[in-house]
């Protein structure tokens, strides 16, 4: 007996399903998302336990032989870094990031030099936003026109998975999701029905195939990716492409990894012949930093297995308003918030007359809470006028009470701020239990917010 078609109401934004149409979602709280799609159950109604019996599953100990992971490299030693280590057989990457950041460009410059590498193994590249004619001319500007990846342009779920699975792929790229349409799915193309059908059967062809697969989607104004939230419980790893239309640094960033570290992070700079590696971020990220300025210090934070030196900026100034202003780019504003009233009620600092402006140089977003040392040394710096000393890095996380807490792997941090010519740091006291940190630095160990600020007095 078919199964009935009944009518609901589903979020475009985050997959909530409702059994009336209204204005906004509850769930995400966007307003005019919710759209009319055809059902045919919920998987459920129609299950009768006496109709079949399945097999016994076999259960196995916890403890027995792995089974090794071969992994290709991309030819892209952020992207290996960042997927951890290379490429799985049968894995499924999803990347998402904001329109124009580079998605596009650093897949292509994958699939190139994959082809380029490994004779044997063929790499698809599958657009569904953008016609052959225009893939062609980013290869052409990016020299990349001579590489052997197979181009083609489909929206059509059902061609594109009876070509695979006639192929021998070991590469497939889909740029992106949001465009594939599968003519089961009584839906448009990017709706939650069809992203989630879609994002199905390509997932179940390549973890039959064992090719690996890479899924571009699109995000949100929020930042978050586009669709169900089940989508990202699907795939093997999670990168989001990040940075600043105004900056030419890209992040790159794992959020999951079931192969790998999460949190790891791959740099790239914007240049006219692509997306190029950076081999040392912080040294980048410090370039342009002048010596002897109020509001300016270097905080040394860690992303994923990587130290990052960066330079944080604050400017401190009378307000003109009833409420002073808060504006913050590249950290929490919350954070900042709860660092400002740490010094305001332990440290007797009054900031309550003034605006204050917090900047991370270069376009980089930290959300470490070691950064809450450096901050509160830049807003007093500016706010005295007094320039803290331009060979000293900082780090540490700020407690309600005006403490300072100790911040993970502090030796990696003060060897990488070695590396680049630093002398001095300002940490967090160490532990009676943790080893002392050997490098060649004078290192100024606090516990309390209010003896840094007495060195302003």
């Amino acid at each position: 007996m078919p199964k009935k078609s009944t009518k609901q109401y589903v979020c475009q934004s985050c997959g909530a399903v409702f059994p009336k149409w209204q204005g906004k979602c509850d769930a995400c709280e966007e307003w005019n998302t919710i759209v009319e799609e055809s059902s045919t159950g919920d998987g459920f109604s129609n299950f009768n336990p006496k109709r079949s019996k399945g097999n016994i599953i076999e259960f196995v100990p916890l403890s027995g032989a792995e089974e090794h992971l071969n992994r290709m490299s991309t030819g892209i030693k952020e992207l290996d870094r960042v997927s951890g280590g290379g490429l799985v057989s049968g894995s499924v990457i999803l990347v998402g990031g904001d329109p124009g950041i580079g998605k596009s460009t650093l897949l292509l410059q994958a699939c190139a030099q994959i082809a380029n590498k490994y004779a044997n193994k063929d790499v698809f590249y599958i657009s569904g936003e953008e016609a052959i004619d225009q893939v062609r001319l980013r290869a052409k500007r990016l020299g990349l026109d001579k590489s052997p990846v197979k181009l083609a342009s489909s929206t059509e779920i059902k061609d594109i998975v009876t070509t695979l699975d006639k192929a021998n792929a070991s590469v497939v790229v889909i740029d992106s999701i949001q465009t594939m349409y599968l003519d089961e799915v009584e839906a448009t193309p990017g709706s939650v029905s069809q992203v989630r059908a879609c994002s199905y059967e390509l997932i179940k062809l390549a973890k039959k195939k064992g090719f690996t697969l890479f899924l571009v989607g699109h995000v949100t104004k929020q930042g978050s990716l586009a669709g169900p939230r089940v989508l990202e419980h699907m795939v093997d790893t999670v990168l989001y492409f990040e940075g600043e239309r105004g900056h030419h640094f890209r992040i790159l960033r794992a959020v999951k990894n079931r192969y790998g570290a999460t949190d790891e992070i791959g740099v790239f700079e914007m240049q006219d012949q692509g997306l190029v590696e950076v081999d040392n971020p912080s040294a980048l990220f410090l370039a342009e930093r002048q010596g002897n300025i109020s509001g300016s210090c270097v905080f040394a934070g860690i992303e994923g297995s990587r130290p990052l030196l960066v330079e944080i900026q604050a400017l401190v100034s009378p307000t003109s308003y009833a409420s002073p202003k808060r504006a913050v780019v590249g950290w929490d504003a919350n954070r900042l918030s709860m660092v400002l009233a740490v010094l305001e009620a332990r440290c007797g600092v009054n900031l309550s007359s003034q605006d204050i402006y917090l900047n991370i140089a270069g376009g980089l977003k930290i959300t470490e809470p070691a950064a809450d040392l450096a901050v509160a040394m830049a807003v007093m710096s500016s706010l005295n006028n007094k320039p803290l000393p331009a060979d000293m890095v900082i780090f540490g996380e700020i407690g309600l009470s005006g403490e300072i807490r100790a911040v993970s792997q502090p030796s990696l941090r003060l060897k990488e701020a070695q590396k680049l010519g630093f002398n001095s740091s300002i940490t967090p006291p160490t532990h009676t239990k943790e080893k002392k940190t050997k490098v060649d630095m004078n290192i100024y160990e606090t516990g309390n917010v209010q003896r840094l600020i007495n060195w302003f007095n």
